[in-house]
């Protein structure tokens, strides 16, 4: 029997033009994208600060996935991107306050810029809903 999919938007134009998705739910499965630092007009939160952007990507992320029916106690990887690998402290003390009581795997990784270059950082998870196995 096939899994139910569920589209997770967060209003972003871009989406139905470019074909994407905030968050995909499948089954007990949710994979949430790269999110970025931004508010809801789009503008960039905490030019600077990797550790306040950090902090609103995991804001983002929290929504998308209680949209779909989760939670950050449901996380079970973690991908922080970087434009500057030596960032990656201050990352991580952010992504902790939201993935203490979760401890989900981790990665962190740089890449030379993303999109807008006032974005320090990209977060990217992935869910499994126990009580839905």
């Amino acid at each position: 029997m096939a899994s139910q999919r569920t589209l997770i938007s967060n209003g972003n134009p871009m989406e139905a033009i470019v074909g994407f998705s905030r968050a995909v739910r499948v089954g007990p499965f949710i994979a949430v994208g790269g999110t970025a630092p931004v508010d809801q007009n789009g503008n960039t939160v905490g030019v600077g600060d990797v550790f306040l952007q950090t902090g609103r990507c995991f804001e983002i992320i929290r929504s998308a996935l209680e949209e779909a029916g989760s939670g950050l106690h449901d996380i079970v990887r973690t991908r922080v991107i970087l434009t500057d690998i030596d960032n990656w402290k201050q990352a991580i003390e952010a992504r902790k306050l939201f993935c203490q009581d979760a401890r989900p795997v981790d990665t962190i990784m740089a890449v030379s810029r993303f999109v807008n270059p006032e974005w320090l950082v990209e977060i990217e998870v992935d869910a499994v809903v126990a009580d839905a196995i």
